[in-house]
């Protein structure tokens, strides 16, 4: 049976929490939902927005994480998930399995995806490119 004293009820509205900068990545904007506190680290899960124009993408990574989901909410966005180029759309889900190598590097101006990972504090490892990245869409 799962051990419920190590989590917290957790609710957050639209309003309880802002979009800010200082994430991942400065391109980004990141709204916090209040489950990393929630969960003691076990989980995370943030909107993530898109601030600025596609210029270099993200670059190629792995996360060392157990689980990371990615729900597109707005627009899209375009990943290399190792040598296959992958259009997620509003209304998609992804599940990436730990360690994948990826490289987000397209995106709409509307794009906002939902991420889950565990745990809260994954790291993001560069690594070698797993094949050649297409350039983005200039946004007008």
């Amino acid at each position: 049976m799962l051990d419920r004293t190590a989590t917290q009820f957790s609710h957050v509205k639209p309003g309880d929490t802002e979009f800010v900068s200082g994430g991942l990545r400065d391109f980004f904007l990141y709204r916090d939902l209040g489950v990393a506190e929630a969960t003691n680290g076990k989980v995370i899960a943030h909107l993530v927005k898109a601030n600025m124009a596609p210029e270099t993408g993200t670059g190629w990574h792995r996360h060392e994480a157990d689980f990371q989901i990615v729900i597109m909410t707005k627009g899209w966005a375009k990943f290399m998930y190792e040598d296959k180029e992958t259009l997620v759309e509003a209304g998609d889900v992804v599940h990436q399995r730990p360690g994948i190598r990826h490289y987000l590097f397209d995106y709409s101006p509307d794009m906002e995806y939902l991420e889950i990972v565990s745990p809260a504090d994954f790291k993001s490892v560069d690594c070698e490119p797993a094949a050649e990245v297409p350039a983005p869409t200039p946004w007008k």
